[in-house]
């Protein structure tokens, strides 16, 4: 099973986007549905919300009149957060239940508007923010809602804006022009990347770039590092883990093949088997076949051994790398790292070197192996370096 989290602001288009999803294929969980589900007449949320704001939130029939409620807690944080500690978690509950019934191949998604209010994209494989111009979402609210302008512009206040969204959003469907534009964003969204993560989620299947390519830095690549970290913390839960982002893609201005590579700290590398293992594949980092160690790097060294996962989604390539503390490799790992980012003319060198060999070995493999005389010598220099500074990993 697939998850995925939608969100967007109020006007954003966020609804359209799940129509057209559930059209395709997908099974929605409608939060703002179950949010009027659970406290409709007779139920124990409504009566919780009336004792918390008497009897002038409801309506001449005994209903919930959510323009009264919306009037009050929009505009006071504090009543908002008591609502919410009211609805959120009957939400959460029936939402559960909904995404346990749907088939073990399907793709759930989670419409939920206040999804990075409250910390929830870490809990999906996915997170897709529909996102429109405020100018247009105020006129939208206007046009298809009725709403007074000043309270539109109330209501989007009180969410998270854009920017912080997007921090959160591994897929951004900017929604300003045509409602066929918008559906045609979607259809490429389903066919592209979404029925083929669900299938490699479901059959532990990672993706590997079959050719080395290098790009440009890419400055987002440390967010998407924090986002992917944030899946993984949440899927060995309880379990309090070590997680770095290493490799190339953790250098500022170095650029790199686009893949993120990421070290995830076991005391005992006998931790990274069983339950461990199978918590990450239903995250969406399946562990990749076959027995893999790192090239020790001082003679007498035996080979460091390790555990290696991949990502399920077609669209963002990760090496997730499972080293056991204090080890060889991954102090290797960390120092590399650390000394590249504060070393510029190593760094400078190290790119010329990447850029000659993906030109001349583009396969994986051999560009890796051919690597490997600068880094003997790059680890000297990283050993001096450590001394010198105190370096500690």
């Amino acid at each position: 099973m697939l998850k995925v989290g939608l969100t967007g602001g109020i006007g954003s288009g966020k609804s359209a986007v799940a129509s057209r999803l559930a059209e395709r294929g997908a099974v929605v969980v409608d939060s703002d549905r179950i949010a009027r589900d659970v406290v409709a007449p007779g139920t124990e949320g409504l009566a919780e919300i009336v004792a918390a704001f008497s009897e002038r939130v409801l309506g001449p029939d005994g209903a919930l009149d959510r323009a009264a409620l919306g009037a009050v807690v929009f505009a006071d944080e504090a009543a908002r957060r008591t609502l919410e500690s009211i609805t959120h978690p009957r939400v959460r509950a029936r939402s559960a239940e909904l995404v346990a019934a749907a088939a073990p191949d399907a793709i759930v998604v989670n419409d939920v508007p206040l999804l990075v209010e409250v910390g929830l994209a870490p809990t999906y494989h996915l997170v897709v923010v529909a996102e429109t111009a405020v100018p247009t979402r105020l006129e939208r609210l206007a046009r298809d809602r009725g709403m007074d302008p000043a309270e539109a512009r109330r209501r989007i206040a009180a969410q998270a804006d854009d920017t912080r969204r997007r921090a959160a959003a591994d897929v951004v469907l900017t929604n300003d022009g045509t409602l066929a534009d918008l559906h045609a964003a979607v259809d490429a969204l389903w066919t592209d990347r979404l029925l083929p993560y669900e299938a490699n989620v479901r059959e532990r299947r990672a993706v590997r770039p079959p050719r080395v390519e290098l790009i440009e830095a890419d400055p987002t690549w440390p967010l998407q590092y924090a986002r992917l970290a944030a899946r993984i913390r949440h899927a060995v839960a309880p379990a309090d883990l070590r997680i770095d982002h290493i490799g190339s893609t953790a250098v500022p201005g170095l650029a790199a093949k686009d893949v993120i590579d990421i070290q995830l700290t076991v005391p005992r590398l006998a931790d990274a088997d069983g339950p461990l293992a199978e918590c990450l594949a239903d995250a969406g980092f399946p562990r990749l076949p076959g027995e893999w160690w790192d090239t020790p790097r001082l003679p007498g060294d035996d080979r460091w051994e390790k555990r290696l996962h991949g990502s399920a989604d077609p669209a963002r390539p990760v090496y997730l790398h499972i080293r056991e503390a204090g080890t060889p490799g991954w102090r290797y790992a960390l120092l590399m790292r650390d000394h590249l980012r504060a070393d510029p003319d190593q760094r400078a060198a190290y790119l010329l070197l990447k850029r000659e060999l993906a030109a001349s070995a583009p396969d994986a493999a051999t560009y890796s192996t051919a690597k490997d005389p600068w880094f003997d010598e790059e680890h000297l220099r990283a050993e001096e370096w450590a001394v010198q500074t105190g370096w500690r990993p």
